[in-house]
């Protein structure tokens, strides 16, 4: 089941998606989402529909070097255990919408990767229970001002502009997230192709880890680090995240003004 957050005139909405169509559900909250998902008898055209991100996190947690390749094509030695950072809700854009490149950088690059959605409060699980914090998974891109990145000894700069954590267009709930095929395109062009089957830790293995240190909350967001290939951005660029069984996220790169 895919399951998107819209607005709907002056309403939000959370909805099933049935090809061109969203059927809404009556749930309006993450965590009630994990206990229950009540179609209703409403059905609307995309056309109507805003895309909004699928859930409001409050925090992103966001994993570096956790596929081999790109590790070693930025140079760096494999982690012994993952490498975390965080990225501020104020972040967060959904499908369709513009990234800004902040005149700040130089060099912002775009990171295709996978989304672990959080659905229940979760602290301190093994991976096996893991499994049952997890709503569901999304397409990611972990924007990136590479030059302050190098320049920096903490990410936070180089990972915190707002609009710099496109996540959508949304949540695939039933799907095995190992052995998923990511690719990113820009401008059509094949830029990133890779597998989740790579990932140094498992998207379970990184839940339980991340919850030994900090409570994940409903509609938190886990990224789980990108395949080789990443690459700059410029002004007018479209930038395409497309997971196997979720779906492509779309989104414009524009100049700061």
């Amino acid at each position: 089941m895919k399951i998107g957050r819209f607005k709907f005139g002056e309403k939000t909405i959370f909805g099933i998606i049935r090809g061109k169509e969203v059927q809404v559900i009556k749930e309006d909250r993450v965590s009630a989402l994990m206990e229950s998902i009540t179609p209703t008898d409403e059905v609307v055209p995309f056309k109507e529909l805003k895309f909004l991100s699928p859930t409001r996190p409050t925090k992103i947690v966001a994993v570096g070097l956790n596929y081999k390749a790109h590790a070693e094509e930025m140079g760096k030695p494999l982690p012994e255990e993952p490498l975390l950072f965080l990225k501020p809700s104020t972040s967060v854009i959904a499908n369709k919408m513009r990234i800004v490149l902040p005149k700040m950088s130089k060099r912002v690059d775009y990171e295709g990767e996978l989304a672990v959605v959080i659905g229940r409060k979760c602290k301190k699980v093994s991976p096996e229970e893991a499994r049952e914090c997890i709503l569901g998974y999304s397409c990611f891109n972990d924007v990136t001002a590479r030059d302050l990145q190098q320049k920096d000894i903490q990410y936070t700069r180089a990972k915190s502009f707002d609009t710099f954590a496109p996540y959508g267009p949304w949540i695939a709930t039933d799907i095995d997230p190992i052995g998923l095929k990511i690719t990113t395109r820009v401008n059509g062009q094949l830029r990133q192709e890779g597998n989740t089957e790579d990932m140094i830790f498992s998207p379970f293995e990184l839940v339980s880890f991340i919850s030994q240190i900090m409570t994940l909350l409903p509609g938190d967001v886990i990224s789980t680090g990108t395949p080789p290939g990443v690459g700059p951005l410029k002004h007018q660029d479209k930038v395409e995240v497309e997971i196997e069984g979720i779906g492509k996220l779309i989104n414009y790169a524009v100049e700061e003004a």
